[in-house]
């Protein structure tokens, strides 16, 4: 069901009004289709809809997608993160019929007389190449899952703080059947009813300790919203606007012995455990983004005790982990630590609690630790967006290639095809915070 090449370029041309008009499109497109749907407010996140997150991706994966259509290939990567992200929040074929029938119909009322029939068309049949390609995919995801279809309810066996406003919570099947593996650095969602809205809320939260038979690990972090001047936590309890829902539910609200629904482990961000190599990894992170890097050193001590890590961590102030982290490296010589802390406590200590007063730097790393030497190094890196640009780009400054740095991106803006484009999924937004916080 390909395109002519009068139809791609019918499709091309629409691209300078949906650059101009892109927000109006995708806010008719909400509006109308949850209008006629309620239902699938079930499966938004409001937050990145209050925001205009969630309508800002939408219009650019269209315009990437229009870009791209002659060059299907190189949007492989990006297509495997949604429907990993579609798989995870349980996205079904017939989702796809809805979407397109609003889809095209906002970009109707928007083009106005632009829309011909023959644009109508192309449009149609460009939704649908890109939709049989994920629905393909996301069969095969959904196969490959097996017995664990949909939403599955835990008991919280254990809340620990693990830092100011960072709790990890220890999740154990209600039905006490042995729980699937899954490859370190991956997430699952996690949903809650929300009582002053009427409807469910789904997040996405990475699994933040090496693969358990009998219980999986998530780490949330506190979101308090956007706010003009960031103060330390310990300093302020304020709320900015457009607070995290599930987050902060989650931390106030949830406790041992209370029930959560999750789905399946997924994503595509992941350290491969059947890969046996020993090639140096350099897991660097900031905030939150800690959580699958714990879940990928966790691995590698028990599978590969031998594999040389260099942990690289940043910090404002208390530090996730940092124990566990310490221990680690004290027993296990061959992995290095860099840890960075912006605001010092009296208590900090440097080279106990802490290796540099600063922002995340990795000229401030010896080239030993980040194994640029080494032609095979694997390069992880999870954070706020900026953070992970900063350091990917610096990364390719000292020479490691494209193909051996991984980030975790999922956040929902501009510049990123990230996030679901064609479909109803809730967001997993870490613009202002880091990979496993998720408003």
């Amino acid at each position: 069901m390909s395109l002519t090449p009068q139809q791609v370029k019918l499709v091309r041309d629409t691209i300078p009004a949906l650059t101009e008009h892109g927000e109006l499109i995708t806010t008719l497109f909400y509006r109308n289709m949850l209008t006629a749907h309620p239902e699938l407010n079930d499966y938004f996140n409001t937050v990145n809809q209050a925001n205009g997150r969630q309508p800002r991706a939408l219009t650019a994966i269209i315009l990437s997608f229009a870009n791209n259509i002659n060059h299907i290939t190189e949007l492989i990567p990006k297509m495997e993160r949604m429907c990993q992200k579609h798989c995870s929040l349980g996205i079904l074929p017939e989702h796809y019929d809805i979407v397109a029938k609003y889809l095209i119909a906002a970009f109707g009322e928007v083009l106005g007389p632009a829309m011909t029939p023959a644009v109508q068309i192309a449009w149609n049949k460009a939704y649908w190449l890109l939709a049989k390609m994920l629905i393909g995919r996301e069969a095969q995801l959904y196969h490959d899952w097996q017995h664990w279809q949909g939403w599955r309810r835990f008991r919280i066996e254990q809340k620990v703080e693990e830092s100011d406003d960072i709790y990890s919570f220890y999740l154990v099947p209600e039905d006490g059947k042995q729980l699937p593996s899954f490859m370190p650095g991956q997430y699952v969602s996690v949903r809650v009813q929300l009582p002053d809205k009427g409807y469910l809320q789904s997040r996405q939260y990475s699994l933040s300790e090496r693969p358990k038979p009998d219980y999986y690990r998530i780490t949330v972090k506190r979101d308090r919203g956007s706010q003009t001047a960031r103060q330390p936590s310990y300093l302020s309890n304020s709320f900015g606007t457009n607070p995290g829902v599930v987050s902060n539910m989650l931390i106030d609200q949830k406790n041992v012995g209370d029930i959560l629904e999750l789905t399946h482990p997924a994503g595509e961000f992941f350290l491969d455990t059947y890969n046996t190599s020993s090639s140096p990894l350099v897991l660097i992170s900031a905030g939150v983004g800690v959580t699958p890097m714990v879940a990928i050193l966790n691995s590698v001590v028990e599978k590969q005790p031998n594999r040389p890590v260099s942990w690289v961590q940043g910090s404002r102030d208390s530090i996730p982990f940092y124990l566990h982290v310490r221990k680690v490296s004290r027993d296990k010589p061959h992995i290095k630590t860099n840890i960075f802390k912006t605001r010092l406590a009296e208590s900090d200590l440097a080279g106990v609690t802490y290796d540099h007063d600063a922002r995340v730097d990795l000229a401030k790393v010896h080239s030993e630790d980040l194994w640029l030497s080494h032609s095979s190094t694997e390069y992880f890196i999870c954070g706020p967006e900026q953070f992970m640009m900063e350091m990917a780009k610096r990364l390719r400054e000292l020479g490691v290639s494209s193909d051996r740095i991984k980030l975790e991106l999922f956040s929902t803006g501009d510049t990123e095809f990230q996030v679901d484009a064609l479909s109803i999924a809730s967001g997993r937004s870490q613009a202002t915070s880091s990979c496993s916080s998720s408003n």
